[in-house]
């Protein structure tokens, strides 16, 4: 009876043994698949979206997908704008054009308006402006070097960094100005 339960324990423990290396060996080959080398991602080359010869920086999308935000060399004498584009390639518009630099752009999330940083001749601000076009509202004005807007999921707020010269702070601010 003894040798019996020794051999019906050693069974179990051999039978727990090869279970457990069952489990290493699947998760090692799942695990074998993260090397470089043998991971497939399915990537390849980008699709030009711009497509011409002036940089192009910051890209954001819009809420639905359909266009993208982004920062480019303007119409008005080699200042950064903002502009829109389908995801396509067409439809190009430029949302600012006024002789400053902006930068930084971010959807509203309904995609109405579009925030963005804006030189003011002093400092940067943060600006909205219509994402077909004017409407600009100025949000900040205030003595730090104001950018990277992001609006709140309500789109009530934008959060934003500034720098005051010594470090960089984030601040909120309600979307149309003032308050917190």
């Amino acid at each position: 009876m003894t040798r019996r339960m020794l051999y019906l324990s050693a069974l179990i423990v051999a039978a727990v043994l090869m279970a457990c290396a069952v489990v290493v060996l699947v998760v090692s080959e799942k695990a074998e698949a993260t090397f470089p080398g043998k991971l497939n991602v399915g990537g390849g080359s980008g699709f030009n979206v711009t497509d011409n010869t002036t940089n192009d920086y910051t890209p954001s999308y819009s809420p639905n997908g359909k266009e993208i935000v982004y920062r480019g060399i303007g119409s008005n004498g080699g200042h950064n704008e903002i502009y829109t584009i389908k995801v396509s390639g067409g439809g190009r518009l430029q949302v600012t054009d006024d002789n400053k630099n902006e930068r930084d752009p971010s959807y509203l999330p309904s995609g109405k308006r579009i925030a963005y940083a804006g030189y003011d001749g002093q400092d940067w601000e943060i600006y909205t402006i219509n994402a077909g076009g004017g409407g600009r509202v100025q949000v900040t004005n205030n003595t730090t070097k104001d950018g990277e807007p992001s609006y709140s999921p309500s789109g009530k707020k934008i959060a934003y960094e500034g720098y005051d010269g010594q470090d960089k702070e984030i601040y909120t601010i309600n979307a149309g100005g003032g308050g917190r």
